[in-house]
């Protein structure tokens, strides 16, 4: 299990350092084939996905990782389910928003792709 943890923490930080830098660069993690679904709204394919990601209505963002869990989600492959909550900074907010986020990742050669990926704002 420990190695599946370090694939997670090694994709989460690359994929909160991304997102937060530069969102565009985000496409090539997923493919024609991937999933989001971003505050319930489905969008399929990796051109799709980062359209929806570079038109959110914020200039500046950070992702503050609170809680990270990894399992196995497939005893043929060694693809990998991962569960975040965290805290959003929008645009140096005082008031940062709660978020939950589930990724599978599928493998691809010596790296992953994100297959599914499902985001929520956590309000209450």
């Amino acid at each position: 299990m420990a190695d599946i943890n370090n694939i997670a923490k090694q994709f989460t930080d690359f994929y909160y350092s991304t997102f937060d830098s530069d969102r565009s660069s985000l496409g090539s993690l997923y493919r024609a084939e991937s999933m989001l679904t971003w505050e319930g709204a489905p969008i399929a394919g990796s051109a799709a996905i980062v359209e929806k990601l570079t038109s959110l209505p914020f200039s500046k963002v950070q992702h503050k990782v609170t809680t990270l869990d990894a399992q196995p989600s497939a005893p043929s492959v060694a693809s990998l389910i991962v569960s975040v909550t965290g805290l959003l900074v929008v645009d140096d907010s005082t008031n940062p928003l709660q978020f939950s986020q589930i990724f599978q990742l599928i493998p691809d050669g010596s790296s992953y792709y994100v297959y599914n990926d499902i985001f929520r704002l956590n309000y209450g």
